[in-house]
């Protein structure tokens, strides 16, 4: 990611608390979310509303910093790796206790990473494929590779590295790791992080309290948290959520439309942040050969797919929907700030002449019927909508709509059961394995759900994530990127800031380039 993305977020976190805005500790802190969580499991999380809360439930063996990409000591206080890159040692910090008082301990990092790289479990087994084995001695933890990983350091760093009790797990109920996952995520995880999940009701709201087990330091010297509490209300409701902040019920909301943007910042009584992401907005397309009702699919033809994207006018949908605050993919793996990220031109330029050409060798006849699943309760969905049915009416797409809640728009990512859906992307590691695994990789999740299998760009990634040198990494990840762009399994659409809109008393609030919600150091001014 570039330089100044960072230092950008660097001063914000810095400059939250000066020397003149002495923390103040206590409070419950009321979030507005755009969506629920539904299984805040390290392993288990695949979309961002369970991502993102993992790390305040969870704490890892290495720790991101708010930039985004600085890795520092986290529940290990130390970190070394062997110089042929074949076993990385950590020690564990003395004295630190999961959310029930109980020690963390070697038997749990062992129990956590076995969980974490078992491909029979969670999605992001592979970005841990380099372990061969983790031992441990008392608090020292040796972590064996098969071969080098330029990836291992930044992974151990990652959500779905992070470390659950094991204890907790042999207890809870079910008989399978992932029924014990949801029991323990319904009676309150017992979690390593700076706040514990002390209630749960699903689509409407959730809470946290602060654990007064964690060892993280604040400002002042006093272990983090500085929050008692953080109310979670589930609001899909674009204008709702705005609305409830100017009422002050509630202290902050997120994803707020770019279209209100200007309003809020000129709201006295709000701080409306345009935080930096790595942030990408784009539509997978269903390349199955037959739909779900057993009809053959259009979009299987990569000429229907290269079309859809000609004649996607992406300018006019970062006018409509960002005010200009965006801008169009130029990569189709990865946002432009990833590294390794290749391409300085906007992909599928709006072209419509290419676009009707294309449409016509593909099969597109006037009124083929294409359905687009979009978020219920969206703003920036319904002008997406809106947009690309008139955009692709002018190719003969007859474009219906389908508005479904965010559980059920990722079942159907899941099951195939979608011909074009919207989505989005925010990098959980500063590194393109993360991001290229899930939007292209087959084995991962099947492509982000849209069934496209490529041998040669999945011999790519498994050689990528092997690769120790630079230059044929990056080699590697030119080729991908221009075979994915090609073979078109996406719309390809945009870059995005995070849209976060707080009242002038949360201080301290920061939401990373990668996603996570900051907020073991937001405290509220009294």
């Amino acid at each position: 990611m570039k330089n100044v993305l960072f230092a950008a977020v660097a001063a914000l976190s810095v400059t939250a608390m000066t020397p003149a805005q002495a923390v103040e500790r206590g409070g419950t802190l009321t979030f507005a979310r755009y969506d629920d969580s539904t299984l805040i499991d390290p392993i288990y999380a695949d979309r961002n509303p369970d991502i993102w809360m993992v790390s305040n439930l969870y704490d890892t063996l290495l720790r991101t910093e708010a930039d985004g990409k600085t890795v520092v000591p986290g529940l290990a206080s130390s970190y070394s790796l062997s110089s042929d890159g074949l076993e990385l040692k950590m020690t564990l910090r003395e004295g630190i206790r999961f959310s029930d008082g109980s020690d963390i301990e070697a038997q749990d990092v062992i129990f956590s990473l076995e969980r974490a790289r078992n491909p029979d479990l969670g999605p992001w087994a592979g970005l841990l494929g380099s372990i061969e084995s983790v031992t441990a001695n008392d608090r020292d933890i040796t972590i064996t590779l098969k071969n080098p990983d330029p990836t291992i350091i930044l992974m151990l760093a990652t959500f779905n590295t992070a470390i659950v009790s094991k204890d907790a797990f042999d207890t809870a109920s079910g008989t399978t790791d992932q029924e014990k996952a949801q029991a323990l995520s319904i009676s309150a995880p017992v979690g390593s992080g700076p706040f514990v999940l002390k209630d749960h009701q699903r689509g409407a709201s959730m809470n946290f309290v602060a654990n007064r087990h964690y060892w993280r330091q604040g400002e002042d010297g006093q272990p983090l948290p500085y929050l008692d509490a953080i109310d979670f209300l589930v609001i899909p409701d674009d204008a709702t959520r705005i609305l409830k902040l100017q009422a002050g019920e509630v202290d902050a909301a997120e994803f707020i439309p770019f279209a209100r943007v200007a309003e809020l910042k000129a709201d006295s009584n709000i701080n409306m942040e345009l935080f930096p992401s790595t942030r990408i907005i784009y539509s997978p397309i269903n390349t199955r050969e037959k739909t779900a009702d057993g009809e053959d699919n259009i979009l299987a033809s990569k000429e229907a797919r290269q079309a859809l994207n000609y004649a996607t006018n992406k300018e006019a949908l970062i006018q409509l929907i960002l005010h200009g605050a965006g801008k169009p993919m130029t990569s189709g793996l990865m946002a432009s700030t990833t590294q390794l990220a290749t391409g300085t031109e906007p992909l599928y330029k709006y072209d419509l002449e290419k676009a009707k050409a294309l449409a016509a060798k593909a099969g597109i006849k006037p009124g083929t019927e294409i359905s687009l699943t979009t978020l219920a309760g969206s703003a920036d969905d319904a002008i997406i909508f809106t947009a690309l049915q008139q955009m692709w009416s002018q190719i003969g797409i007859k474009l219906s709509v389908e508005q479904v809640d965010g559980a059920t728009r990722g079942a159907k990512n899941r099951s195939g059961e979608f011909d074009i859906h919207t989505y989005g992307w925010v990098n959980d590691v500063n590194d393109p394995a993360q991001v290229a695994g899930w939007l292209g990789y087959y084995p991962t999740r099947k492509a982000v759900g849209t069934d496209w299998n490529n041998a040669e760009f999945n011999s790519l990634y498994e050689a990528s994530n092997k690769e120790t040198n630079l230059e044929k990494r990056a080699e590697q990840y030119a080729k991908m990127q221009t075979l994915y762009a090609e073979e078109a399994p996406l719309i390809f659409m945009y870059e995005t800031p995070f849209a976060v809109a707080l009242g002038n008393a949360v201080k301290g609030y920061v939401q990373t380039p990668l996603g996570s919600n900051e907020f073991s150091s937001t405290w509220i001014e009294q």
